[in-house]
């Protein structure tokens, strides 16, 4: 057993999908939680620049004696992973390889859609992961640099006019393609889960980043004989912009009133 706590980090509210997942799953374990929410979006940025600010994160959550991590961002898992794993002498789970895993074995058709920022569909992670679990799968991949911001400001419910025009927009091409299997490769997708099931049809499998990860999670401590034996977890919030708008938002998506739970910390000392 091991008491010690998990760190999760994004750059912004979509990591608290995994977060959600994670309590399900993993109800004993503590979490802690931190959200760049100054300098969302990460899936414009460069490479390098990404990195630089994985480091920072990662900087800060080990400043807990953490005894693993999961990068709940797609733009880090599928960017900076391998460089983090050399650095940080941790478990890491990304949220990447979990998800094109899943999704290779859901296909029937073979033909696996893709949405996610751009900075993880110009990486190709997805395309190769996938393709190592199912080489004869068509990855259908889809940059959605707007959906972030819209999720980001609570534009995410069925019936919003402003996200469902995006939508429908950026998820033409997947429809045309018949794709039989979509993977959120960004953990604030899952939150548009419903607008994109709308669109998409019933018989279009969507694959959640956030819970594939937390998953992963679960059978690596359960492998290394980690897992907590307290009572109940605790999660602790950490975010580098203002609290108020993040416990407003944040508090909807977990269905739990955050006031006064959420710290604002200086990233850049890290």
């Amino acid at each position: 057993m091991d008491n010690r706590p998990i760190g999760v980090f994004d750059s912004g509210l979509g990591g608290l999908t995994a977060v959600r997942e994670l309590m399900h799953l993993l109800p004993r374990e503590d979490i802690i939680y931190f959200g760049d929410t100054a300098r969302v979006p990460y899936g414009g940025r460069s490479p390098e620049t990404i990195l630089k600010f994985a480091r920072q994160d990662m900087n800060f959550l080990c400043s807990f004696d953490l005894k693993a991590v999961v990068i709940a961002c797609g733009t880090v898992s599928t960017t900076s992973l391998a460089a983090l794993r050399q650095e940080y002498h941790l478990p890491i789970i990304g949220v990447a390889e979990p998800t094109a895993v899943q999704a290779a074995r859901s296909t029937q058709n073979g033909k696996i859609g893709l949405i996610a920022t751009k900075a993880s569909i110009a990486s190709g992670a997805y395309e190769r992961m996938i393709h190592c679990e199912n080489k004869s799968a068509q990855v259908f991949g889809k940059a959605c640099p707007l959906f972030v911001p819209l999720v980001e400001n609570g534009r995410f419910h069925v019936g919003d006019p402003v996200i469902e025009i995006v939508a429908e927009e950026y998820l033409q091409s997947m429809k045309e393609a018949q794709v039989d299997t979509l993977v959120l490769g960004c953990t604030h997708y899952p939150l548009l889960s419903d607008v994109i099931g709308k669109i998409m049809g019933p018989d279009v499998a969507l694959i959640s980043s956030g819970r594939e990860a937390a998953v992963a999670l679960k059978n690596l401590l359960i492998e290394r004989n980690a897992l907590s034996d307290s009572n109940h977890g605790d999660t602790s919030y950490f975010v580098s912009d203002t609290v108020d708008g993040f416990e407003q938002t944040a508090g909807l998506f977990l269905r739990s009133d955050l006031k006064g739970m959420v710290q604002q910390i200086n990233i850049e000392k890290y």
